[in-house]
């Protein structure tokens, strides 16, 4: 029977109730626990008796017949290592007493070996399910039993000879814990070293461990990020939106120096803009809005949308070739921009991945926005939807999720408001509105948020000082720029009254309901199907407006599958509708309740001149209710792919989560011209200004514009959305050049010299005059290549 010594240092039951843990208490007579002189708790397997125990054996062998051995075994391996602390050749064991000649940790209660039954125990030992680990030696018969069952043999610092206590040598001449040659189980010699040490030989169980994870060295490190880094989901969706955009936008990158996409007017402007802007702020920024064209107006650069926010990319290059490869990069870029960004946006809502690109895609290369391939302000859209994303997330609020303040951080308002503004540099007529939805959702998640904090249902709901700054701050600079952008069209409209809208104007491009099925003639799919519709249409450039039959089909299956909550699908539903009546400007019942009171109330509105282009939001908000639609058909796939043996989802399931993005990329395809432009005559290059090229008008007064960034000369040429009486009246008046009149006009207004065409004067009244004397007008004539100079 196996005992314990009691606090009394009398025997106790084993499994005496109660026993258990008795021996973990310390007593004032002596009894085992931590800290006391015997009978400490054993961890992880090994006992750690401070004291000396004694085993007595009645027939002189331990449970099995095998020598005892140091420590005890935890997972059929012998822990032969002396405990940290412990002087040489003490050792610590178990109190353990036998009763028929064997250990009472080697025998289950039953009798059995305790390989044959390794979660057994004597008596009063820990029950059934507990490890090794868990049992200890000491806690009332506790048994040196080891995972596999075999004996855990207790050291002692006196061996068992087989006639009773010995003085440490068994028959073998061995001692329990020793060895002939000093050594313990554990490998170690008095002085602490192992034998395999001392004799070369290495630690025969060395070979079970696991191999040592190797170091990297500094270029593996590198390397890792860098993969990481290539494989991200940001990485790849920025290389997706500049591969697509490459792709969607060909051949505009195919002779990036010699064409334009759409055609060579407006596009020869924007071009200008961009190279005039970076020119000056590097030689004269107080001349910014005084720019070289429209001599001798002022404020000339805010004539229209100035595109201020490419200014760094026209800091690079000079010349005609140079502005033209940058307006092509530019407008390749800007397409991807509007991917990224709106791919962004619906993630950061709560989208899937393929839905997000499918909102992404959809609203850069919507088949309405074809046409309007040659006006770079209006496909350069994608800091909204990036700016409302990083707002969003700086804000820690997403659709799918609602408000996370644990996910709050200032950095990315700061961003969101940094981009917007840049958004806003790029031009009125999409930023203005911008700005305006930017004012009212402010207002509005002030007023809910106290509602919500204060009136109904209180509830405190963390917002945060830094937050608040940078909301302050960040919007300070957005107004703050937007402040500083209005005041030169402020200064052109007190100047030039008749630059201002009149509600007439919104009625000419005011596009009727059809518009909004019917596609441009860029459009590859739908181009020539819709060509009797455009032909019903009194300006169909800016009034076909299909955001495309796919995305409407979507965002209607969104309307009742989708991953945003109910109540979200209904706003976007309204923000659809809103925007939609909106862009009809006068034709949705004149206007009267809807777009005429924002034209005469809301301060710069009366500046836009073609409400169609409202329908970028509408693109952007039926784009997110397909997003819903798409990720929760995504998500059900990878339901339905987790109930499969094996669960993996079949060829077909993974084409058929791909199948709206395709769809979506089709209709976007396009067949969008790309002229090239005429080039520059050599005497642009020599001829001093200020000078003015005939003929002169709107169309061919953009290409001249191009053609002055070698020089930046003063021109009086000029093109922009209103054309200024001192353009008309020079005009008129050379439309006799040369003759005395038209020679005192310009000298009146300081122009040195003229530059006439003669591959642009057929059927003009230049066609006679060009080769007529000059004979008595005081000035010269001089051939350069195909123009004619004349010096004032």
């Amino acid at each position: 029977m196996t005992t314990d010594q009691s606090a009394a240092g009398g025997p106790q039951p084993a499994d005496a109730p109660g026993a258990e843990g008795a021996a973990a208490k310390k007593t004032a007579a002596g009894g085992t626990g931590p800290g006391s002189g015997t009978g400490a708790r054993e961890t992880d397997g090994r006992t750690t008796d401070a004291g000396r125990a004694t085993d007595q054996a009645a027939d002189g062998k331990v449970a099995d017949g095998r020598a005892g051995n140091s420590g005890s075994e935890t997972d059929g391996t012998t822990s032969g290592k002396a405990e940290s602390g412990d002087t040489a050749g003490s050792s610590r064991t178990a109190e353990t007493r036998v009763a028929d000649g064997k250990v009472a940790g080697g025998t289950s209660a039953d009798g059995g070996s305790g390989p044959d039954k390794p979660d057994s125990t004597a008596a009063g030992t820990s029950g059934p399910g507990d490890t090794a680990d868990d049992r200890t030696a000491d806690d009332k018969g506790g048994s040196g039993e080891t995972a596999d069952g075999k004996s855990g043999a207790s050291r002692t610092d006196g061996a068992n000879d087989g006639s009773g206590k010995t003085d440490g040598k068994d028959r073998s001449g061995k001692t329990d814990g020793k060895d002939g040659s000093g050594k313990d189980g554990s490998g170690k010699d008095g002085s602490g070293k192992s034998a395999g040490d001392k004799d070369g030989e290495a630690d025969p169980w060395a070979a079970f461990a696991p191999a040592p994870e190797p170091v990297p060295t500094r270029v593996r490190r590198i390397g890792r990020a860098i993969g990481r880094g290539l494989i991200h989901e940001w990485t790849l969706a920025t290389v997706g939106s500049l591969v697509l955009a490459v792709l969607l936008t060909w051949p505009t990158l195919r002779y990036p120096r010699h064409t334009l996409p759409q055609d060579y007017w407006d596009p020869s402007l924007q071009a200008w803009q961009m190279a005039w802007s970076g020119h000056i702020l590097l030689t004269n920024p107080a001349q910014l809005w005084h720019a070289n064209t429209f001599f001798p107006e002022s404020w000339s650069f805010a004539f229209s949308d100035t595109l201020l926010g490419y200014a760094p990319a026209g800091m690079l290059g000079t010349g005609p070739e140079a502005a033209i490869l940058r307006y092509n990069i530019i407008f390749v870029l800007a397409h991807a921009l509007a991917t990224f960004g709106a791919y962004a946006l619906a993630r950061q809502l709560g989208a899937g991945r393929i839905g997000a690109a499918v909102a992404g895609v959809s609203y850069a290369y919507a088949p309405w926005l074809l046409a309007q391939a040659g006006h770079l302000h209006v496909v350069s859209n994608g800091g909204i939807p990036l700016a409302l994303a990083m707002l969003a997330r700086g804000h820690g609020y997403s659709l799918r999720h609602g408000y996370r303040p644990e996910r709050r951080h200032d950095g990315w308002v700061y961003a969101g408001w940094l981009v917007a503004a840049w958004q806003l540099s790029l031009g009125f007529g999409i930023g203005l509105p911008f700005a305006y939805f930017l004012g009212g959702t402010v207002v509005v998640a002030a007023v809910t948020w106290f509602l919500r904090r204060w009136v109904v249902r209180p509830v405190k709901r963390p917002f945060g000082r830094r937050l608040l700054l940078a909301d302050l701050v960040g919007g300070a600079i957005f107004a703050g720029i937007g402040l500083l952008m209005a005041l030169p069209y402020f200064k052109v409209a007190q100047l030039h009254p008749q630059a201002e809208r009149t509600i007439g104007d919104i009625s000419i491009f005011s596009p009727p309901a059809i518009g909004f099925f019917t596609a441009p003639a860029e459009s590859r799919v739908w181009g020539s199907l819709h060509e009797g519709a455009r032909a019903t249409l009194p300006w169909h450039p800016e009034m076909t407006l299909l955001p495309g039959f796919v995305l409407y089909a979507l965002a209607a299956g969104g309307l009742f599958f989708s991953v945003w909550k109910l109540r979200h699908r209904l706003l976007l539903l309204a923000g659809v509708v809103v925007t939609m009546v909106l862009a009809m400007g006068t034709r949705f019942f004149d206007g009267t309740f809807t777009y005429v009171p924002l034209f005469e109330h809301l301060p710069g509105w009366n500046g836009l001149r073609t409400p169609g282009r409202l329908m970028l939001w509408t693109t952007l908000l039926l784009g997110l209710l397909a997003a819903g639609a798409v990720s929760a058909f995504a998500a059900r796939v990878r339901e339905i792919s987790a109930e499969r043996i094996p669960s993996w989802p079949s060829p077909g399931l993974r084409l058929a989560t791909l199948v709206p993005l395709l769809l979506v990329i089709v209709e976007g395809l396009n067949t969008t011209p790309h002229p090239v432009v005429p080039p520059q005559p050599a005497a642009m290059r020599t001829v001093d200004g200020p000078l003015l090229v005939l003929p002169s008008n709107q169309s061919l007064d953009q290409p001249v514009m191009l053609w002055s960034t070698s020089r930046f000369q003063d021109v009086v040429n000029g093109g922009s959305g209103f054309t200024p009486h001192q353009l008309d009246e020079v005009r008129r008046v050379a439309a006799a050049f040369p003759d005395q009149t038209s020679v005192d006009y310009l000298r009146t207004l300081g122009v040195r010299n003229v530059l006439l065409m003669r591959d642009q004067v057929p059927g003009t009244p230049w066609e006679i005059t060009i080769d007529a004397p000059v004979d008595g007008l005081d000035i010269t004539r001089e051939e350069i290549g195909q123009v004619v100079v004349f010096r004032l």
